[in-house]
């Protein structure tokens, strides 16, 4: 199993499979080969193809190949794909091909490298790939999830879990300085600011309580900046960006937890987040958005669960809670892009985290636990499989199909 730096990567939105992962494999291309440098054809297929220009695709290709020519193939039509995510780069000196490599953007902005069958940048320090296996592991050696993953990653990997706590406070700061309409055809109006400013008296009039109105507010506005391509972080994926980041947060403004605190519950998601993508799937291209939203409201259930004081068992038990209940989860971003309703999901999935860990602590001793997290898991590619291609990120049928119903009939009455 990888080690959990990889589950954090720090970029800009909206994106990370369409956008980080793109611009990674694009990069890795011309480090492998720098003499392609005349003419780079991309063509993306799949997902990509269907979602990339809302996704903003195309830029981040763009920027990652700079100043070379580029040339985008849109290809919605092929089919048969080793992955919804596929692209093929090909670089040309004049009309003679060079070199053509084909990747596999697998979610969370993770790359395969095809001809190798390796995620690129990968660096595997875990013997353990279960959630079952750590739990023994950690019985054996009497340690908790924190010493588990302190006994196994390097100290470049606290570093940049600083970096990362450091990135979600500014991406919150940067939605909640923000008002007005944001960049899209939808005329989308951001909500993040609005929220955080609700009064004492605003919040006792509905009898909502301050911790969801801050998990709102953060969720809100960490999702802002990322659907406006601002500086965001992979949890587990940038669709599913604030789920995380707004529980941690939520815990810093009323619980007054510490940095400190707060950068071991990182540690604690990201050993959920890395055994989800180890034996299932991140990518709501390839399950639906229980692989983006869901699997973000495992690492925040298991963040507060580990923040609240829960054991090894019970932490992983939250985890499943808000996997579970995000099962069949379809992927039909508006658009394609990551406003509706994908903003909203990541409020939802940053209250039913703090929910699910709540539930198994004010049950603890009264265990009625039928499936582990690894069988959540299984679950949940079973039930990925099962989903139509049509609601997996290609904005072709669920509320991306009602949407462009709807605009049709209005165009028409106009």
């Amino acid at each position: 199993m990888q080690t959990i730096a990889t589950v954090y990567k720090i970029g800009r939105g909206p994106s990370s499979s369409h956008t980080i992962g793109p611009s990674r494999a694009c990069k890795d291309f011309k480090q492998h080969y720098p003499q392609a440098n005349n003419f780079i054809v991309v063509t993306l297929y799949g997902s990509l193809a269907l979602t990339g220009r809302g996704h903003r695709t195309d830029l981040s290709i763009e920027e990652a190949l700079k100043p070379d020519k580029v040339k985008i193939v849109w290809d919605t039509t092929t089919q048969n794909l080793p992955h919804p995510n596929t692209m093929d780069i090909e670089g040309f000196d004049n009309d003679k091909i060079l070199h053509k490599k084909r990747y596999i953007s697998i979610g969370g902005g993770n790359i395969i490298d095809t001809e190798t069958n390796e995620l690129v940048g990968g660096n595997e320090v875990y013997q353990e790939k279960y959630a079952t296996q750590i739990l023994d592991t950690c019985k054996k050696e009497k340690l908790t999830l924190l010493d588990f993953v302190k006994k196994h990653e390097p100290a470049s990997t606290w570093s940049h879990l600083k970096d990362v706590w450091t990135a979600m406070q500014k991406a919150a700061e940067t939605g909640l300085s923000m008002t007005g309409e944001m960049p899209t055809k939808l005329h989308w109006q951001r909500q993040s600011k609005f929220v955080y400013d609700l009064s004492e008296q605003e919040l006792q009039k509905l009898n909502i309580t301050p911790m969801t109105k801050y998990l709102t507010a953060y969720a809100l506005a960490i999702s802002e900046t990322n659907a406006c391509g601002g500086v965001v972080v992979t949890a587990a994926t940038l669709g599913s960006a604030g789920i995380l980041p707004a529980v941690l947060l939520m815990c810093k403004k009323l619980l007054k937890t510490s940095n400190e605190e707060i950068i071991n519950a990182l540690a604690v998601a990201a050993l959920i987040a890395d055994i989800a993508r180890t034996n299932g799937s991140i990518a709501g291209a390839e399950v639906g958005c229980q692989g983006e939203c869901g699997v973000a409201c495992s690492m925040a259930a298991a963040a507060y669960g580990y923040l609240i004081g829960l054991n090894n068992e019970e932490i992983f038990e939250a985890a499943a809670i808000g996997l579970k209940h995000h099962l069949g989860l379809t992927c039909d971003p508006v658009l394609g892009e990551i406003y509706s309703p994908c903003i909203e999901r990541n409020v939802m999935g940053a209250i039913r985290g703090v929910d699910a860990a709540n539930n198994v602590y004010m049950t603890r001793n009264k265990h009625n636990w039928l499936f582990t997290f690894d069988d959540v898991i299984e679950c949940m590619m079973e039930v990925g499989k099962s989903i139509i291609p049509e609601l997996r990120e290609t904005s072709i049928g669920g509320l991306a199909n009602v949407y462009r119903k709807k605009s049709k009939d209005h165009n028409g009455k106009n």
